[in-house]
């Protein structure tokens, strides 16, 4: 059973500092029940979680399964500061009402996926509002300037001349402290934060604890185009909130290489199942689109149910397949003449005017169906039916 849990929590894993700690709390546990405590921390910089997110919730999930006990870590003290891991520049500062806005939203969204009943929701304002100037300063004289600019991207930003603020100095202490606070077993995060996982380790060490967290970090997930990290500002992210149709449908828009790198991070099949169906696509015996499929109903299934998975792939079979409209679709209303690009974006389906004129230039802009290419045109009294590309569509009243 050992064997299998370790498995389990290597799955995926892109470095593992001390696993030797990890495989010692897991065999504890299956021979006494002894458990142990697994952090994660979370800035809550924005409202919602996308799939990115849930890589880091999955592996805690895994461990909770095995013996550990979650210690889901809310910075809303770190977060305003904002943590400058791969920043060019210092981030703005957000509010607390934003921050404790945010957090409530995480804390409704996570537990989706991890057992409410084995997680520890913590507030690091609770400690390190309480840290006061005198023990601020003390937690600065454990670490070094020099040793914070081997960090890459404070490097960077230094060699190029590029503001550096202290409190950004301040912000990998202040993670590494909620280590030394929680005394956690273990710490997880993005490959892009091996620095602040590493120093929770230094500080435990540091304020002698009597105990090294280990540390586990996982590739970052990319988003739906492929290269750039999933992420809301780019608009290449699949929401854990967005209607099953939309989960299903961008899901299914990944191409055929990135499916795979999704099954590994995201599904719960079993990875000789996942190689196996991977072989059977090589061997075109399983159609890409199949597998993909299947992939999108697990998604869904995880956050709504298998129904809402089944109406969805329902519900885009019709649509792209038949060539049906969708069965609910925004409707709007709009004064007469209006200029087809603004129409688009009163509709909701183009982000910008500018936007809808380039899709209606490259063709991916219909109305009742049929392809139009006048990006001039203005719609007269009547209700049409505007799409744009294959999954955006809305139904818009032009009035007399």
């Amino acid at each position: 059973m050992v064997e299998q849990a370790l498995e389990e929590i290597n799955r995926g894993t892109a470095e593992i500092i001390d696993m030797e700690r990890i495989e010692k709390l897991v065999s504890k546990y299956y021979e006494d029940g002894t458990t142990y405590t697994v952090k994660a921390g979370f800035d809550p910089t924005g409202a919602d979680l996308h799939l990115g997110h849930t890589v880091l919730l999955q592996k805690l999930r895994a461990f909770q399964k095995h013996g550990g006990r979650v210690q889901l870590l809310i910075g809303d003290f770190t977060a305003m500061i904002g943590d400058p891991t791969g920043k060019s520049e210092t981030r703005k500062v957000l509010d607390r009402t934003t921050i404790l806005e945010n957090a409530q939203t995480y804390q409704d969204q996570v537990f989706n996926i991890l057992d409410e009943s084995k997680t520890d929701v913590v507030f690091n304002s609770t400690w390190l509002e309480a840290l006061g100037a005198a023990g601020m300063v003390s937690l600065t004289t454990t670490f070094n300037v020099a040793r914070m600019l081997e960090r890459d991207d404070f490097e960077k930003r230094y060699k190029s001349g590029k503001s550096i603020s202290i409190s950004e100095f301040i912000y990998p202490l202040l993670q590494g402290y909620d280590s030394v606070e929680l005394q956690s077993d273990i710490e997880i995060g993005g490959t892009d934060q091996k620095f602040n996982l590493l120093m929770g380790r230094f500080l435990q060490r540091a304020y002698e604890i009597d105990k090294e967290q280990a540390v586990l970090m996982m590739p970052i997930l990319e988003g739906l185009d492929g290269v750039q990290k999933m992420s809301k500002s780019l608009n290449n992210y699949i929401g854990i909130t967005e209607e099953p149709k939309e989960i299903y449908a961008k899901t299914l828009s990944i191409s055929d290489e990135l499916m795979w790198r999704y099954y590994e991070l995201l599904s719960e099949k079993p990875l000789a199942e996942i190689a196996k169906m991977k072989e059977e696509v090589e061997k075109g015996v399983l159609h890409p689109k199949k597998a993909k499929e299947n992939l999108a109903l697990e998604l869904v299934t995880r956050f709504y149910n298998e129904e809402l998975a089944t109406l969805a792939k329902e519900e885009f079979d019709n649509v792209f397949k038949a060539n049906q409209l969708p069965s609910d679709m925004n409707e709007v209303e709009v004064e007469e003449g209006i200029w087809i690009c603004k129409a688009l974006v009163d509709a909701g389906i183009e982000p910008s005017t500018s936007q809808a004129r380039r899709d209606i230039k490259q063709g991916a802009v219909r109305i009742d169906q049929e392809k139009i290419s006048d990006e001039k045109l203005n719609l007269q009294s009547g209700e049409y039916i505007l799409q744009v590309g294959k999954r955006k569509f809305a139904k818009v009243k032009v009035g007399a």
